[in-house]
C-alpha cells in the first residue's frame, strides 16, 4: 500500500523529470538565441527594406487611409523607398530593444524624409529596429542613407509611367545585374496579393551584400507581382 509521503515524493520526481525533458527538447533550439535577444548590438546582420511606394500608396487608398499616407503618397512621384534597416539573427530578429526608446530629435526625423517619406515611418522604425542596432538614433539614420547608397535601382524603375508585371526572379535579377556582388541569396521579393510589396537586401554590420537563407525563405511565390506605375508628377 502507497503512504502518502511516497506519493508526494513520487509526484515530485514526475515534476522535476518533465522539466528536464523539457528543457532538453526545447531549451536547445532557443538558448542561442535566447542569451541575446533583444540586447541592443546584438546581431548578425541587416536587412534593407525598399518598399514599392506605388503599391504601398494604392492600398492605404483602398483601406480609407489615403490621409495619413499624405506624405508619401502626395505630388512627389516615389519609386522604391526605404521602409527600413532591421538588425536580424541568422534566424528571428531583435526588436523594440529599448523600453521606453530614447526620444528621436523631430530634426534626425525630418531629415530622412527624402529616403522614408512618412514621418511616423520613421519614429516607428526607430523604437522598433533602430534601438536594435547598438547605435545612436544620428549614427542609426546615417547607417541607413549609407545601406540605401549601397544598392542602385535598376533604372527601368524609376521612372516606371504605366503598369508593369513582372516575375520575382526577374526583379530579382535586374537588381542583382546593376549591384556587382549582389546574389540571389542575398535578396528577396515579397508581394501583397497581386501587387509587388518590397525588395529586401541582406548586408552584413559592414554594409556588404551578404546571403540570408531565412529571408529568402520568406519570398513571394507568385509566378508574377504587378508594379503600380508610379504617381504624381
Amino acid at each position: 500500500m502507497f503512504r502518502p509521503a511516497m506519493i508526494s515524493r513520487f509526484l515530485i520526481s514526475l515534476v522535476i523529470f518533465s522539466l528536464v525533458i523539457f528543457v532538453g527538447v526545447f531549451g536547445g533550439t532557443a538558448s542561442a538565441q535566447d542569451r541575446r535577444q533583444n540586447a541592443p548590438g546584438e546581431f548578425d546582420f541587416y536587412v534593407l527594406s525598399l518598399s514599392w511606394s506605388p503599391s504601398f500608396c494604392e492600398e492605404a487608398s483602398e483601406r480609407g487611409n489615403s490621409g495619413r499616407s499624405q506624405a508619401q503618397c502626395g505630388g512627389r512621384p516615389f519609386s522604391f523607398v526605404v521602409h527600413g534597416l532591421w538588425p536580424q539573427y541568422e534566424r528571428g530578429f531583435p526588436e523594440y530593444c529599448e523600453r521606453p526608446s530614447p526620444r528621436l530629435e523631430r530634426n534626425i526625423m525630418t531629415s530622412m524624409l527624402d529616403l522614408m517619406p512618412a514621418p511616423g515611418l520613421i519614429f516607428n522604425e526607430w523604437d522598433k529596429h533602430g534601438t536594435c542596432s547598438g547605435l545612436g538614433a544620428r549614427a542609426y539614420f546615417e547607417t541607413i542613407r549609407k545601406a540605401r547608397a549601397a544598392v542602385k535601382i535598376p533604372e527601368e524603375f524609376l521612372q516606371l509611367s504605366e503598369p508593369k508585371t513582372i516575375a520575382p526572379d526577374d526583379l530579382e535579377a535586374a537588381f542583382i545585374k546593376v549591384n556587382p556582388g549582389l546574389s540571389s541569396s542575398a535578396i528577396s521579393v515579397t508581394c501583397n496579393r497581386q501587387r509587388l510589396s518590397e525588395v529586401r537586401i541582406c548586408l552584413n554590420r559592414d554594409l556588404q551584400f551578404r546571403s540570408c537563407e531565412e529571408i529568402d525563405r520568406r519570398a513571394c511565390r507568385r509566378d508574377q507581382v504587378l508594379m503600380p506605375p508610379l504617381r504624381g508628377g
